[in-house]
């Protein structure tokens, strides 16, 4: 009898984070750093669930994080500021402050404006990314974007044609927003993205082109996290069960640094614009009511929305639903942003190429053609895939 072959090692991820000491990418880093360390639960963890886990993902014990950031600080600190605002224990960030000065040491400088031209930035940030792969033995990096949203792309022709952008870049031009900077980078770097931010990122067609010429799957765009989660949850009811909404009124109030940004109107123009077309799309028509995104210093990191509904149901009678949601923004998103890291990794594993839409469950604007808005859909969707990916090689 032959002897039995030795199993194969769990392949080793790295998750490169733009934003690297943001509040999402640290309370991540800390997440996966306590659930090495068998400090926490995997509470909000989508892919510990067993249709999703069916995927036969890497796990958590598995990633090891790295990344790029424009601020100063450290991740240490960081953890403590944001275990002092309540995000996580702060025995955690006590705990882990070896681990976390290991993995602030793993941070390079990002690209600002200035000092150097776009095509010599994209290559140092390449550069730096497959030094961390050749570095630490990975098997693949995922690159996930949790940096400040920016504003819309601008329609220009070298963002709708990659021959003409690449024609830009070597003429010194800065054609690309700084997320779609990063996005080039890390596709010449061979490293699929996910875009948990509504920013351009991965979306312009030239980038479009360049993930399939470099045959690269990418996820996107905007963690569904609050808000909209309850919305894709809530729209289909009242469509199923054939009641008019003539109305639904959203006010977000959030602080930190997602709040600052968002300050900015032309910032939250790419916000608005992403949180409010689910609804349009599960409910069939547009809904009247105002969206409203304001900025409270005193929330930190924590976030409040209330909603107003107004619908009508049998014989025009006019009723009206009311929800309150509050909750902690980076221990929402966290969680996720560790999900769509080993989901995108598992595809790029499995040869998987373009824009991954049955992680639609995952984002307020998903990529991908004929793509469902509400929950239901999306979750059959995820777990079908999961499935399938469990029986590929």
């Amino acid at each position: 009898m032959s002897a039995l072959s030795p199993p194969s090692p769990a392949p080793r991820i790295g998750v490169w984070f733009v934003g690297a000491r943001g509040s999402v990418a640290t309370t991540a880093t800390v997440g996966a750093l306590a659930l090495r360390a068998g400090l926490g639960s995997p509470d909000g963890c989508v892919a510990e669930l067993p249709e999703v886990a069916a995927a036969r993902l890497p796990g958590l014990a598995e990633l090891i994080t790295g990344g790029h950031e424009l601020g100063h600080g450290s991740l240490p600190k960081r953890a403590e500021e944001l275990a002092a605002g309540g995000v996580f224990p702060a025995q955690l960030a006590r705990a882990l402050s070896t681990e976390l000065a290991e993995a602030d040491s793993r941070i390079r400088p990002g690209a600002g404006p200035g000092g150097e031209t776009q095509r010599a930035a994209a290559r140092r940030i390449g550069d730096d990314i497959t030094a961390f792969r050749d570095r630490h033995g990975l098997d693949r990096v995922v690159v996930v974007d949790v940096s400040s949203t920016e504003p819309p792309a601008p329609d220009t022709p070298a963002l709708a044609d990659l021959d003409a952008l690449e024609r830009a870049l070597d003429a010194g031009e800065s054609p690309l927003p700084a997320s779609s900077l990063y996005a080039y980078a890390a596709y010449r770097a061979g490293c699929p993205v996910v875009a948990f931010t509504p920013s351009p990122g991965p979306r312009p067609p030239a980038l479009v082109q360049l993930a399939a010429r470099e045959g690269l799957p990418w996820a996107g765009s905007d963690g569904k996290t609050g808000e909209t989660l309850l919305k894709s949850a809530l729209a289909p009811m009242f469509a199923s069960r054939a009641l008019t909404v003539r109305s639904w009124t959203s006010v977000n109030l959030l602080g930190g640094g997602d709040g600052r940004t968002l300050a900015d109107p032309a910032a939250a123009e790419s916000k608005l614009r992403t949180k409010g077309q689910g609804l349009e799309a599960i409910l069939g028509r547009p809904v009247d009511g105002p969206m409203h995104i304001d900025y409270v210093a005193d929330l930190g990191d924590w976030k409040t929305a209330w909603d107003h509904v107004s619908f009508e149901g049998f014989l025009g009678t006019r009723m009206t639903l009311q929800f309150t949601w509050s909750g902690c923004d980076s221990a929402l998103a966290a969680p996720l942003v560790l999900d769509l890291a080993r989901l995108t990794a598992r595809a790029a594993e499995v040869g998987e190429t373009g824009p991954l839409a049955a992680l639609g469950f995952f984002f307020k604007d998903p990529a991908g053609d004929g793509v469902a808005h509400d929950l239901g859909t999306q979750w059959r969707a995820l777990t079908e895939w999961c499935a399938a990916l469990g029986e590929r090689a």
